[in-house]
């Protein structure tokens, strides 16, 4: 079996308190606590700001040796930029994470929905000129850029592109690098993902997309996924399931 890495889209939720972490676990002690039932996670704050050396360094210290970072980009560079003009923020971005060293997984590029079809010139510019020695992942939210032309440049550049699970977007089951990132996103309007507990049974969804990992058997060398609060309301639920139904299935 692939190596697959399973967990949540981030970990500082006071709310999971009693259905995760003890009671009386302090919120400094979250991601110790959480590095020891999972090997990797979703970071989602560098998206609304870079951390500065000493927060990169903590997380690094905080973790088992072979635990996973999976980096989201800022939305300076993504969201208000557009990828235009970012090589500076970009630099910023790559050097500070590299912290991470052997901890650094996939990076996730976020594009937004009134990222058009007429930036994909921007687009491809922006994809060609990323320094190589990192991994990267892209989630596009407007459909009308899942294109024959970026797919094979995907390919060229051995970036992922982000399977999506989302109920206002089709999924896009293609394979354009020798990883790939799997992403649970759900449904805001349905779960509020704030208590903790799950909101929506999600099981026999997660048995479906357990096998649709189990089975990929194109050339990849790892398999990464991350839950989403609003998938079921419960992501640490949702992230065990998977795993164990992976589990059950390949030994």
């Amino acid at each position: 079996m692939k190596n697959v890495h399973i967990g949540t889209m981030g970990w500082s939720y006071s709310f999971w308190k009693k259905t995760f972490y003890p009671a009386d676990l302090d919120s400094k002690e979250f991601l110790k606590y959480y590095s020891t039932k999972f090997d990797t996670v979703e970071v989602n704050n560098t998206f609304y700001k870079i951390p500065n050396q000493k927060i990169i360094l903590s997380w690094k210290e905080q973790t088992p040796t072979k635990f996973i970072f999976s980096i989201k980009f800022p939305r300076k560079i993504t969201h208000f930029k557009m990828l235009k003009n970012t090589v500076e923020d970009t630099e910023f971005f790559l050097k500070t994470i590299k912290l991470l060293n052997q901890k650094l997984g996939p990076l996730l590029i976020q594009l937004p929905h009134n990222f058009t079809i007429k930036k994909f010139s921007i687009l491809i510019e922006y994809l060609d000129n990323l320094p190589k020695n990192y991994q990267y992942a892209i989630e596009i939210r407007n459909k009308k850029l899942i294109i024959e032309k970026l797919l094979q440049n995907l390919k060229e550049n051995n970036i992922a592109l982000v399977w999506l699970d989302h109920p206002n977007f089709p999924l896009y089951e293609e394979t354009t690098a020798d990883f790939l990132y799997i992403r649970w996103q759900g449904n805001r309007k349905k779960v509020t993902g704030t208590t903790g507990t799950t909101e929506i049974e999600q099981t026999k969804h997660i048995k479906t997309w357990a096998k649709k990992i189990i089975n990929k058997n194109d050339k990849i060398n790892s398999i990464f996924g991350y839950f989403s609060k609003y998938h079921s309301g419960n992501p640490i639920k949702d992230a065990r399931e998977i795993i164990k139904s992976i589990n059950k299935n390949t030994i």
